[in-house]
């Protein structure tokens, strides 16, 4: 269960979030093992069907804690700017709970991986490709299904 935003007069409408969610450029990932232990990691992603997908080694500590605690969290930080004579900072932000489950489909894998392509590298698209089919039986993918998604910002 998530719990209600404090600060209801920062809160982000579900569009500008998704938005916000769509356009940002890393978000940090965060999981537990096996022992309730937390890891925290910046991941590339890219949304499709307002879904989240990201790539890594088909073996590591995201992999090894996904499949101990499918739950997860990833936080993306948009605009950010400290205000020090204010003591505070305009930012936005959101933030998302969901289910990870590592991809077996093969199209799927190769669309999401295609998306990050297209994000990241939209001048590379040809060498992009080349390198995913290069690379692809040593990529894993992963989709988080997002459960719920809050934006916040101050202006």
């Amino acid at each position: 269960m998530t719990r209600p935003l404090r600060r209801k007069d920062r809160r982000m409408d579900d569009s500008a979030a998704m938005a916000l969610l769509q356009r940002g450029e890393y978000g940090i990932l965060s999981t537990t093992n096996g022992n309730d232990q937390p890891y925290g990691i910046p991941v590339h992603y890219a949304v499709m069907d307002e879904t989240i997908f990201f790539h890594c080694a088909t073996e590591g500590q995201k992999i090894d804690n996904i499949t101990a605690n499918s739950q997860v969290s990833l936080c993306v930080v948009g605009k950010a700017h400290v205000i020090p004579e204010k003591f505070a900072t305009r930012y936005e932000s959101v933030i998302l709970s969901g289910n990870a489950t590592i991809v077996d489909d093969p199209v799927l894998r190769k669309n999401a991986l295609r998306a990050l392509i297209v994000k990241y590298a939209p001048d590379h698209i040809d060498a992009g490709e080349a390198y995913m089919d290069k690379l692809f039986d040593q990529t894993a993918v992963i989709r988080i299904a997002i459960d719920h998604l809050s934006g916040k910002a101050r202006k």
